[in-house]
């Protein structure tokens, strides 16, 4: 005669609702730390403010328009204008920067940043090129930001066209 056996896999221990709830709350926990702990692992850092470019590019350009005027000693009304206009450009754009950024300057602080004359002074027309690839630069990232910043990198572009049409043609 066959005697009905028992078996191990069918027959499991009943979980009590405390033990339940216990281990939810166990899954949920952990459920709600792996988006911190995945953050912390990042090492990738912030990306930089694309002005930053353009602040080393109108800083570029003011330093090789002063240094164009010993090649054009005859344009040195139009290069000067050039020279202190692009400075003006790498000022508002530094502020814009710092802005976004959360910081605030020192108003008594002497300014830090000069430009450095390029190593040798360039022709009006390759600083006309230089100039006319600055518009370019700054008119493309114009489309790509908004509001103040969007119109400030405009200006830009439209101050360096007249720059390349205008003052130097």
């Amino acid at each position: 005669m066959l005697t009905p056996t028992v078996s191990v896999l069918t027959s499991s221990p009943r979980m009590s609702r405390r033990t339940a709830l216990r281990a939810a709350a166990t899954v949920a926990g952990a459920a709600g730390l792996v988006p911190l702990t995945a953050a912390c692992g990042d090492d990738e850092p912030a990306p930089l403010d694309p002005l930053i470019e353009q602040e080393s590019r109108a800083r570029d350009d003011a330093a090789a328009a002063s240094a164009a005027i010993a090649l054009a000693p005859d344009r040195t009304a139009a290069l000067s204008a050039v020279s202190a206009q692009r400075t003006a450009h790498a000022e508002a754009l530094r502020r814009e920067i710092d802005r976004a950024a959360g910081v605030t300057p020192d108003p008594n602080a002497p300014a830090t940043t000069t430009p450095v004359a390029p190593a040798a002074p360039l022709g009006v027309d390759e600083l006309r090129t230089r100039l006319s690839e600055s518009l370019r630069s700054a008119s493309a990232l114009a489309t790509s930001e908004s509001g103040y910043r969007a119109g400030l990198l405009a200006s830009v572009s439209a101050s360096c066209r007249s720059h390349v049409e205008v003052l130097l043609p």
